[in-house]
């Protein structure tokens, strides 16, 4: 009797180490090859090329696409703003400091100026008084303020613009992956499956030749 229900506990056993194979074997063959799974996620995500406003604005062709859809929208003084506070930053030199902030003043933050962008009363009489001495962060608090309205109320209309296609269309793409597949076809079909701690191939003890 004892020996009887061994022999059937090892039977199970045997029967279900060749289910668990049967099964790994056949998710493998079945599962969405790496390439497919990136495919489908650039279909579906193509707000995230890898691209964020601050990745866009680092490049001089997708500063002109951007700005091109700010034109659209009739609002490109504030990507004329922001660029020309990144360059502000960069003087060292008071007297150009003194002559270019009132000059971007004027152009940008004087209330009913040619490019008035969109600040609140203190930001815009805060800027007013640093004038009288500025600084290369004279213009900090207002130029967030207009990345943030960029960032938050244009760039996501931007991703989904004829602009943002043309631009994506002229990104050089990736090589092919069809070589890198096939190397990770041919290794997974000689990798073993672990079960019990103990390797099992995928053809062993399942090859028809095996069997009587």
């Amino acid at each position: 009797m004892n020996m009887f229900c061994k022999t059937t506990s090892l039977d199970l056993q045997e029967t279900k180490r060749i289910h668990n194979a049967w099964k790994s074997l056949h998710n493998f063959i079945h599962s969405p090859s790496p390439r497919m799974k990136a495919k489908r996620q650039s279909t579906t995500d193509t707000s995230l090329q890898g691209e964020s406003l601050e990745t866009l604005l680092s490049h001089k062709s997708g500063q002109a696409a951007f700005r091109d859809f700010l034109t659209s929208e009739f609002c490109e003084e504030n990507l004329d703003f922001w660029l020309e506070c990144e360059e502000f930053k960069t003087l060292t030199d008071a007297e150009e400091l003194t002559w270019r902030a009132t000059s971007i003043y004027e152009e940008f933050v004087r209330p009913e100026s040619p490019k008035e962008i969109n600040l609140d009363f203190y930001t815009r009489d805060t800027i007013a008084q640093n004038l009288h001495q500025p600084s290369a962060s004279c213009f900090a608090a207002a130029q967030k303020k207009i990345y943030s309205l960029m960032e938050n109320d244009c760039f996501p209309r931007f991703i989904q613009s004829d602009q943002y296609k043309d631009l994506f269309d002229a990104t050089p793409k990736p090589r092919s992956l069809g070589k890198h597949r096939k190397a990770f076809k041919m290794k997974s079909a000689v990798d073993p499956i672990q079960y019990d701690s103990k390797p099992v191939g995928l053809l062993n003890g399942l090859n028809p030749r095996h069997r009587d």
